[in-house]
């Protein structure tokens, strides 16, 4: 039996850049468009900042087995929309029965979870703190802080995302904005909307199995 090689890649904190990986991606504020409360600060962000990066993931994927496992770090800037912080589009794994951890690099940041029935749980991330997201979680980045928010990740590669399921429900159930003294606080949203029985059954199918 033919193992697969060890690999090994470097994380460039002040770049927020994972080095040696084989996979890049970016969000630019363009791709958030809806994401924020405040449309008309999130207009005057774009006219300002139309094409640049709010975000961006570098990655190393072995395979795309269940043992396989990618790792990666995501850059996140700095910044607010009116009241409202940065924050990444979030996704559930479309495999929801795979985990994520998160390893703070450099800045200040939330974890947004959320779970299917609604129930939320916020984390913070700073340097070298570990968020373990556990199966089922939906889960969302926030940069809460001055600088650049820096994490590596790793979770199962055959883990895939649903990123149409906080769209689908007006988004998630709190937004976290500046509470006006230098933290964060969060505050509900008003247009969230509990997802239909039919949406739960789907998500957790492989909940019994599994159990």
């Amino acid at each position: 039996m033919k193992l697969a090689e060890p690999r090994s890649c470097d994380v460039a904190v002040a770049e927020g850049l994972l080095r040696g990986g084989n996979g890049h991606y970016k969000k630019t504020f363009d791709d958030l468009t809806g994401l924020y409360a405040d449309g008309a600060a999130f207009d005057a962000l774009l006219a300002e900042r139309k094409g640049q990066v709010a975000y961006e993931v570098t990655s190393y994927t072995p395979g795309t087995k269940v043992s396989d496992l990618i790792m990666g770090v995501t850059r996140m800037e700095p910044g607010k929309v009116g009241d409202e912080y940065f924050l990444t589009r979030g996704h559930i794994h479309a495999n929801g029965d795979r985990p994520e951890i998160y390893y703070g690099q450099a800045g200040r940041g939330v974890m947004q979870l959320e779970s299917p029935d609604g129930e939320v749980r916020l984390v913070e991330i700073g340097p070298q703190s570990i968020c373990y997201v556990p199966p089922y979680w939906i889960h969302r980045s926030v940069n809460v802080g001055a600088e650049d928010l820096v994490m590596m990740f790793a979770y199962p590669a055959d883990s895939g995302q649903d990123y149409g399921i906080i769209e689908r429900s007006g988004g998630m159930r709190v937004r976290i904005l500046d509470d006006g003294k230098g933290g964060w606080a969060a505050v509900d949203n008003a247009d969230w909307r509990p997802r239909s029985e039919a949406e739960l059954v789907e998500i957790y199918r492989d909940a019994e199995t599994a159990a």
